[in-house]
């Protein structure tokens, strides 16, 4: 059993590191968590202690495997609550993060294996994040940020970051959301601006729009 704080800095830690591939420095970690780089040394010394990472004063902190498997936990509960509130509460993907953030610390395997199958075993929520089975597996496909795609490039959205509300509702207004297919028309030498075909339309995003839209080609 872990505290709320605890399973908080072991999914951000998770994520900041590209999935435990890379170390994360106390500095990115303070800013992620919005707190001071003091108060993240002391967090991360009590995680040390119950062997959920590995932390060395310099050199930044990764997870152990205990650890990267409580993160998995934690990002498949938030991501089922997700999935269930858009599908079955009709709430719009703009709304759930923040609700779902609360939702992911309730401590009750059974809760969400049982979610997990009164919603048919989703692979994916609502914003394409891929979702952990009950084992900890994730199973995600190699995906490309808009941004780096040059004009004549096809794919598809597979996915958006769904930490901006107001981004999210843009995409919801264009019908830029997993699934639809687009092409790379043209990018501004100027701004890195991008034209996209999108459903016979063309639109345009700015370079922090395309970044926050994956695709995979």
């Amino acid at each position: 059993m872990f505290s709320f704080t605890e399973e908080n800095y072991l999914k951000a830690i998770y994520h900041l590191s590209g999935g435990a591939q890379k170390s994360v420095l106390t500095n990115e970690l303070a800013e992620a968590m919005q707190t001071k780089a003091a108060s993240v040394t002391d967090m991360l010394k009590k995680l040390a202690v119950k062997e959920l990472v590995q932390y060395e004063r310099y050199y930044g902190v990764n997870l152990t495997g205990k650890g990267k498997s409580e993160a998995l936990q934690i990002i498949r509960k938030h991501r089922l609550w997700e999935t269930f509130l858009v599908e079955k509460l009709s709430f719009t993907w703009d709304e759930v993060h923040e609700v779902a953030e609360q939702l992911e610390h309730i401590q009750s395997p059974r809760l969400i294996n049982k979610l997990d199958e009164y919603l048919g075993f989703p692979k994916s929520d609502p914003h394409g994040d891929p979702i952990p089975d009950q084992h900890g597996k994730l199973k995600a496909l190699p995906q490309v940020s808009l941004d780096q795609l040059k004009p004549g490039s096809k794919g598809t959205i597979s996915s958006v970051k769904d930490d901006d509300p107001e981004l999210l509702k843009y995409l919801e207004k264009i019908g830029a959301k997993p699934g639809k297919k687009l092409e790379v028309v043209s990018r501004e030498s100027y701004d890195e601006s991008v034209e996209i075909l999108l459903d016979k339309r063309k639109v345009f995003f700015s370079k922090e729009v395309s970044k926050n839209i994956l695709l995979v080609i």
